[in-house]
C-alpha cells in the first residue's frame, strides 16, 4: 500500500514540475533542434517517459533535475537520430542582410559549439541551474561540468574578440 501511495505522490510531483517548467523544456529542445514541431515532440516524449517511469524516482527533492535529465536525454536521442547534411563552403546560401545584433551573434556562436559545452552554458545561464544540478542532469562529475563551462565560455570570448 505504501508503495502505491509513493508512486501516486511521485506522479503528481512530476506532473506539477512538467506543467511549471514546460516552457523551459520546450525552449531547451528548440534551441537544439530549431524546429517547433520537433521540439514539441521531444518535450511530449520526455513528459510521457517521466510520468511513466515516476516510480523509479528515489528522491523527490531531485525530481526537477530528474525530469531535466529525461528531457536532455530525449534531445540527445533525437539529435543522434537526425541526418546531418553538410554544405560545402560554396553551397552556403547568401544572407541578404548583415546581422548587427549581439544576441543573434551569441545564438550563432552557441549553435556552432560542441553540444555538451553548449548544453552546460544554456543550463547555467538560460535555465539558471547550479553546477551541481547540471552535473545531475547530464550525469557527469561536477568538475567535468566546470571544465565544459569554462571551455565553452572561453570559446565564446574568443569568438567575440575575433569579431572586433
Amino acid at each position: 500500500m505504501f508503495s502505491r501511495d509513493k508512486n501516486k505522490q511521485n506522479e503528481e510531483l512530476i506532473e506539477q514540475i512538467i506543467c511549471e517548467k514546460y516552457n523551459n523544456y520546450y525552449r531547451m529542445a528548440y534551441s537544439h533542434v530549431k524546429n517547433p514541431e520537433d521540439a514539441e515532440d521531444i518535450v511530449q516524449e520526455g513528459a510521457y517517459k517521466a510520468i511513466k517511469n515516476c516510480n523509479s524516482l528515489r528522491n523527490p527533492e531531485y525530481a526537477s533535475t530528474w525530469v531535466y535529465r529525461i528531457m536532455m536525454n530525449e534531445i540527445f536521442r533525437f539529435m543522434g537520430n537526425r541526418k546531418v547534411i553538410v554544405l560545402g563552403e560554396d553551397e552556403i546560401p547568401e544572407i541578404p542582410f548583415e546581422d548587427t545584433y549581439r544576441d543573434l551573434d551569441l545564438k550563432y556562436a552557441l549553435e556552432h559549439m560542441n553540444i555538451k559545452d553548449r548544453t552546460v552554458i544554456e543550463l547555467k545561464y538560460f535555465e539558471d541551474m547550479k553546477l551541481e544540478e547540471i552535473a545531475q542532469v547530464l550525469d557527469e562529475n561536477v568538475n567535468t561540468v566546470k571544465s565544459r563551462l569554462y571551455r565553452g565560455l572561453k570559446k565564446l570570448k574568443l569568438e567575440f574578440h575575433a569579431e572586433k
